[in-house]
């Protein structure tokens, strides 16, 4: 498989897989290859959203009643995950489709899209996130179908058709009020479910599609191989669906989405595309960055009240929340970063240039990790570090000030999650 290919799909795996890290020993401190984070966050918000605490509102932990189940489809399992509000429901239900790493899908992490998962659980959703045949710990394997995207979709969407089924039987599940929604390849995917198995699926309402497609550079004319395949999805789609597409999207250049939705319209399917403009370095990565949700969700909310589903705010979560600012150095002090050896610093130096929702730890052992994005830049970078150390490795930074303090020394400082 292509390396472009898969990168079509990497946006919405997991928190790290939107994240750029770099992870170092004194031994080598060389920082992880990525592209650099100077453009400027430049797409506009569509709308507010509701700050997170409202105490007139019920609580939901931090975790989203985060739970992981095995859902049959055909000959296999699958393995989802499920966030959800407290209580026996029923609740409206989104099934979200994630995108695809490079390499064995085997190999990639289970689909745990926390930011989009945080938002719709506040506002009382059932968030489902298969992993389909192939994929984690799914059963089967990958089928890509060559060069035919058409082909693809309509296969990969078998598992979503399976998902939609069998957790519409579940008690806590409103089987009336249903949105299906994916991200890169799980946005075509989304599609392709549209086009035909959510025939049978009276509960869907709409279908969401954040920069959905799939690259194959491999392949002879993949651009018109994949505009024909979303034609082909639009002649037969009976949805209303919802397009997010951004224009510094390093995965669809140039005037490749509006070809992609105007062959999808074609035949009179009802869709409303919006071009959110420049997002940080790659518009691709929206979904994954909780930076991302002021961005996306109002559209998304609109869209929802279109169709017909509940938009009201109905709980509150907490989100990761940085530590106080100590006052132990300016945060572009580099030479204040204790343990660090000269590589280091200069891993510091690349973390200064990152977007402001980013974290630097450091462990006694001179062991250090950055991490920029995502849906909790601070617990990545400790884990980064903490993979490189046998001491404890604790946040020196966060954002725009330093959390440091020789006074906690003894104290490991976890991300609250």
């Amino acid at each position: 498989m292509a390396f472009r290919e898969a990168v079509s799909g990497c946006l919405v795996v997991c928190a790290v897989a939107a994240t750029l890290v770099a992870v170092s020993t004194r031994a080598s401190a060389e920082p992880f290859p990525g592209a650099q984070q100077y453009a400027s966050l430049e797409a506009p918000a569509f709308g507010t959203v509701t700050p997170a605490f409202d105490p007139s509102l019920p609580v939901v932990d931090a975790s989203l009643n985060e739970s992981v189940i095995e859902i049959p489809s055909g000959d296999v399992t699958l393995e989802t995950t499920l966030f959800k509000p407290n209580g026996a429901g029923p609740f409206p239900m989104v099934v979200f489709n994630h995108g695809k790493l490079p390499g064995n899908a085997h190999d990639q992490p289970r689909a745990r899209p926390l930011a989009l998962a945080r938002e719709f659980v506040r506002h009382g959703y059932v968030v489902v996130v298969p992993n389909r045949r192939g994929f984690a710990q799914s059963g089967g394997e990958y089928t890509g179908n060559g060069c035919n995207v058409e082909a693809n979709g309509f296969t990969q969407a078998r598992d979503v058709a399976a998902t939609v089924a069998y957790m519409g039987k579940q008690p806590f599940v409103d089987s009336k009020h249903v949105v299906v929604a994916g991200a890169s390849h799980g946005g075509l995917v989304t599609m392709a479910y549209g086009a035909r198995d959510a025939r049978s699926d009276i509960g869907v309402r709409g279908l969401i599609n954040f920069s959905g497609g799939l690259r194959q550079d491999e392949c002879p004319n993949w651009q018109k191989n994949l505009t024909s395949a979303f034609g082909e999805y639009g002649e037969h789609v009976k949805l209303p669906s919802l397009w997010m597409y951004g224009s510094n999207d390093s995965v669809w250049q140039g005037s490749l989405p509006d070809d992609m939705f105007a062959s999808y319209t074609a035949h009179g399917a009802r869709a409303d595309m919006v071009d959110f403009g420049a997002y940080k370095n790659d518009a691709h990565r929206l979904v994954g960055d909780r930076d991302g949700v002021p961005i996306w969700w109002p559209r998304v909310k609109a869209f929802l009240a279109d169709i017909g589903m509940p938009t009201d705010l109905q709980y509150q979560v907490s989100y990761p929340q940085a530590p106080s600012p100590t006052g132990y150095a300016n945060v572009d002090a580099v030479a204040a970063v204790p343990f660090l050896d000269e590589r280091g610093r200069e891993g510091y130096e690349n973390f200064l240039h990152q977007y402001s929702s980013r974290a630097f730890a450091v462990s006694d052992s001179g062991a250090w990790s950055w991490a920029e994005g995502g849906d909790d830049p601070m617990a990545v970078a400790l884990d980064g570090c903490q993979k490189q150390s046998t001491e404890p490795c604790r946040l020196y930074a966060v954002n725009n000030a330093v959390v440091w303090s020789e006074r906690s020394a003894a104290q490991t400082q976890t991300a609250s999650r």
